[in-house]
């Protein structure tokens, strides 16, 4: 690693000639600077009795005698729930002894999501995001629809149409579109069919996309609302597509999960055989699901 321009050595020192630096610690930006840097926070973690979640590695849970702390961090963005004060500021005071935080106060905004806080509950929404989207597509003014994808329309591999000439427009279109199912189940199915032509879109694949784009355009505010009078009753919704994609006769499952009102886990998903009936594709979904 060659010196920086503008380095000067300490007084009384003489450098070689073609010096190169020695390096002692990551520096920010390097590949394992956010590895070395996680394993470092975690470590903290654990030390202050808190267990790594199995479903995400990024979520750290204490729950002791009642008191409930939740830590989700993502790289040096990290976010703080419990059910006592007293509990979060004094996780705070552990964290500043090994490391230089700054309190950004009531959660408000986290990557792209937009949180509101009242006494019926808590919603989550990405407005801003999708504002961004529509104005980088160029469909800021578009006319808005009231669906997000066209059932008349059976996408497939072979639309007849010539694939597209820059086929990274559709894929940064539908990776962005996936951002956005964090916090809208209701695009979800329409997403999951999209994706299954990145590959080798065509005109009929970017069409549909901006379809839905459309449908945002008319929803842009909805979110999630997660309830503060729950009843805690978890309830499961699932529903399957009989061989519904054309190239392969593979059914689509899909499941929304509910804890009391509140929406907590969904998926839209092709199946990884083919269902012989309706039913079975129906039992399927409702594994996947269970």
């Amino acid at each position: 690693m060659a010196l920086p321009p503008g380095y000067t050595p300490k007084d009384g020192t003489i450098l070689p000639q073609n010096p190169v630096c020695k390096l002692n610690k990551c520096l920010y930006g390097l590949k394992q600077a956010s590895r070395q840097w996680f394993l470092k926070f975690s470590a903290t973690l654990l030390s202050l009795e808190f267990q790594s979640s199995h479903s995400d590695h990024t979520l750290f849970i204490r729950n002791v005698n009642g008191t409930y702390v939740a830590v989700l961090v993502y790289v040096d963005d990290i976010v703080i729930a419990s059910n006592d004060d007293d509990a979060v500021d004094q996780l705070k005071e552990d964290l500043k002894k090994s490391f230089k935080l700054r309190d950004l106060g009531p959660l408000r905004y986290f990557l792209g999501l937009e949180i509101a806080r009242a006494s019926q509950g808590i919603s989550v929404c990405q407005r801003k995001s999708i504002l961004e989207l529509l104005d980088e597509t160029g469909l800021l003014a578009c006319k808005p629809s009231t669906i997000p994808m066209d059932l008349s329309i059976k996408l497939c591999t072979d639309s007849g149409e010539p694939i597209l000439s820059d086929p990274g427009l559709y894929r940064r279109l539908v990776g962005k579109m996936m951002y956005l199912t964090i916090t809208r189940p209701d695009i979800t199915f329409a997403v999951n069919k999209l994706c299954q032509f990145t590959s080798v879109p065509t005109q009929t694949h970017l069409k549909a996309a901006y379809k839905v784009l459309h449908y945002l355009k008319a929803t842009i505010g909805k979110g999630l609302f997660y309830s503060s009078a729950s009843d805690l009753i978890l309830k499961a919704f699932t529903d399957a597509d009989w061989g519904s994609c054309k190239d392969t006769r593979r059914s689509t499952s899909g499941y929304c999960l509910f804890l009391g009102p509140s929406l907590i886990a969904w998926k839209s998903k092709k199946q990884t055989t083919v269902s012989h009936s309706s039913a079975e594709s129906e039992y399927r979904a409702m594994e996947l699901a269970v």
